[in-house]
């Protein structure tokens, strides 16, 4: 008889965060597959767990896999766990949990921390729904252009952001969605936590550190939607000048992002344009 797979979520920074539950299948698997076995030893020699460990990373996922899978069809349990919070939500796993599936092994999740509910529960946001969209594209051009495409949405958008980056996205950020209300949390449950909502442009002035962990709870539109005015056409020609400048972004991507930004159709903002390269001739 096969072995389970057990999706186990670990702590994203207390150790006291972790389930009574998790612990006890950590105990009992055959082979715990870490995303990184330095970071997970941590926890087992905190709690006094021996389970031998694996690595199972982005660059050995698919060579690991088979043999993996081939435990647990010989009746071994494996429980795969990543650096921190849930498995496979911006974190490997999900060739092997779908291997598994395929083999006809079952699967058992263990729900416990997650950054991103762990953020979204202290926004304070009204919405009902919210999005997970991971991590923004590395580039600023494919950033605004990433942005752009959820600049409506009336649902929380929730994300990651690497410390090295996080300032260049709060201002891409303010380009693209104004001075909307932003939470930033930062290294979550550790020791140096920190959790503020404000505007983003106070987000850009009283952002003293750049490093650790940070999870992001960008308010929805539906809250702002109704304040958004149509701009004039020379104001509108700056900000299209601000969006194309240098290659920054395709002419026709940034008519959408201004479409987007002031919620009126892309004719209307290329009327507009054209209405002030007349009227500065």
């Amino acid at each position: 008889m096969p072995g389970t797979l057990y999706v186990v979520a670990t702590p994203i920074g207390n150790l006291e965060d972790v389930t009574l539950r998790a612990l006890r299948i950590l105990r009992e698997v055959s082979l715990i597959a870490a995303e990184d076995t330095r970071r997970t030893a941590r926890i087992l020699q905190h709690y006094s767990i021996s389970t031998r460990t694996t690595s199972l990373h982005e660059h050995n996922e698919r060579s690991k896999t088979p043999g993996i899978i081939a435990k647990l069809l010989a009746g071994e349990s494996v429980a795969l766990v990543s650096d921190a919070g849930t498995p496979v939500v911006s974190d490997p796993g999900a060739q092997l949990v779908a291997a598994a599936h395929q083999a006809g092994i079952r699967v058992e999740p263990l729900p416990g921390p997650s950054a991103v509910l762990a953020a979204l529960s202290a926004s304070g946001f009204p919405e009902g729904e919210f999005t997970f969209l991971g991590f923004p594209p590395v580039r600023s051009t494919a950033r605004k252009e990433w942005f752009a495409s959820h600049i409506t949405d009336r649902q929380s958008l929730v994300f990651y952001e690497a410390p090295h980056r996080i300032r260049r996205c709060l201002e891409d950020m303010a380009e693209i969605f104004g001075d909307r209300e932003l939470l930033i949390a930062r290294e979550l449950t550790k020791v140096h936590e920190n959790l503020a909502v404000q505007p983003i442009s106070r987000h850009l002035a009283h952002l003293l550190e750049e490093r650790g962990e940070f999870t992001l709870v960008l308010r929805g539109a539906s809250d702002v939607a109704a304040t958004i005015a149509t701009p004039s056409a020379t104001s509108l020609a700056v900000e299209f000048g601000q969006l194309t400048n240098n290659d920054a972004m395709a002419r026709r991507q940034a008519i959408k992002t201004l479409a987007n930004r002031y919620q009126i159709p892309a004719r209307q903002v290329f009327a507009l344009l054209e209405e002030a390269k007349y009227s500065a001739e």
